[in-house]
Parts: C-alpha cells; sequence; structure tokens
C-alpha cells in the first residue's frame, strides 16, 4: 500500500486570514508589488486593504489591475460594465467588489432600483441591462458555451459580437478580484462602510 507523507501545513486559523495573507505596507511588500502600491498611493492616497492583501503575489497583482483597465476600454458603456461586475461580485459573494462598485454606480448617478436589484441578485428593471445580467451569468453557468437563444436575447438588445466577448473579459478579471478577495478575507475600506453589503436570504 503506498503511503503519503504527512505536511505541517495549517490552513489560517486566523478569521480575517492575516497570518497566511498579511496586508502588506510599502516596507514589507515583494519588489513587483511595491510599485503598483506606490503608485497608488500617490494617486488615492493610501493602499486598499484588499491590494495591501493582493500584494503578496505581484503577478496577480499587476494581472488583476491590468485586466481591469482593458475591461474599463471596452466599447460597453459604463453601466453595462458595471453590471457585468457586480453580477460577478454579488454571485461570487466579494463584500469588496459589491461595495466599491456600488460606489461607482452611485457615481454614475445610477437609479437606486438598479443598484438595488443587483445587489439583490434579483432581474433588473432595464430590459437592455436585464440582458447583459442574463447573458454574463449564461456565459458562466454554460462554461462559455451559451444557447443559441442566450446569444440572441442578448444581441436583440443593441449588444454585439464584440460586446459579448467584451463579456468575457470581464468575467475573467472579476472572477480573479472576486476570488482572491475572498481567499485573503481581505477587510472593506472604511470609505466604502456606507455601501457594506449583505448577502440576500436564499
Amino acid at each position: 500500500m503506498t503511503s503519503f507523507p504527512c505536511t505541517n501545513h495549517t490552513v489560517d486559523s486566523a478569521p480575517d486570514g492575516s497570518r497566511i495573507f498579511p496586508a502588506h505596507t510599502l516596507d514589507s511588500a515583494p519588489d513587483g508589488s511595491r510599485r503598483i502600491m506606490e503608485a497608488m498611493a500617490r494617486q488615492r492616497g493610501h493602499v486598499p486593504a484588499g491590494v495591501a492583501r493582493l500584494a503578496s503575489s505581484p503577478q496577480l497583482l499587476d494581472g488583476f489591475l491590468k485586466a481591469s483597465g482593458l475591461f474599463e476600454n471596452t466599447s460597453l458603456d459604463p453601466v453595462s460594465r458595471e453590471v457585468v461586475i457586480l453580477t460577478m461580485a454579488t454571485r461570487n459573494r466579494c463584500h469588496i467588489c459589491v461595495a466599491m462598485h456600488t460606489a461607482k454606480l452611485a457615481a454614475l448617478d445610477a437609479s437606486p432600483e438598479l443598484v438595488a436589484a443587483l445587489r439583490g441578485q434579483r432581474p433588473l428593471p432595464d430590459e437592455r441591462l436585464a440582458a447583459i445580467q442574463r447573458f454574463t451569468l449564461d456565459v458562466v453557468a454554460a462554461a462559455g458555451a451559451v444557447s443559441p437563444e442566450s446569444l440572441e436575447a442578448f444581441l436583440g438588445q443593441g449588444y454585439n459580437a464584440r460586446n459579448a466577448l467584451e463579456v468575457v473579459l470581464g468575467i475573467g478579471t472579476y472572477t480573479m478580484s472576486t476570488l482572491a478577495n475572498r481567499l485573503t478575507r481581505a477587510p472593506l475600506d472604511e470609505q466604502f462602510s456606507e455601501f457594506a453589503w449583505e448577502e440576500p436570504a436564499a
């Protein structure tokens, strides 16, 4: 019978994950993350808590920020992009992303009904935005192999083939960040506390 060696690796017992995923400072961060954190500190006046946790992996941090920048420059309109992001954030139960992108929708003057529906994982009141919400969920559920009906319903609301691929970019980008934030148990920054999210009742 084959035996396997035991290891002494243990799961982080700290509820906030800080033992394995520390909140890096500019002094403690790996070189590749430090330059990113320095740029954020200059631009925002602080380093977001989630970034401080992700800094343990310069490649992941850099990869997410680059992918996020690419998604922000797609041909999707800003509110459609936020629908994709919040659909993924609520699906993956990332409290940081939900709060941050609720704040972003507020800055875009999105209707309270739209924001409440997104946060509550309900169909959206706007037909066009509801189409991109459904399509995002269909792409995830079908691992990309959506039905012809799903694709046609999306295209029927004025979106196009380029937009369909841009949805995939948004899904990939915010799968990366939501899973990483949950893995590191990153806390919510104080400035987003008014947008804190509670998961809808099942």
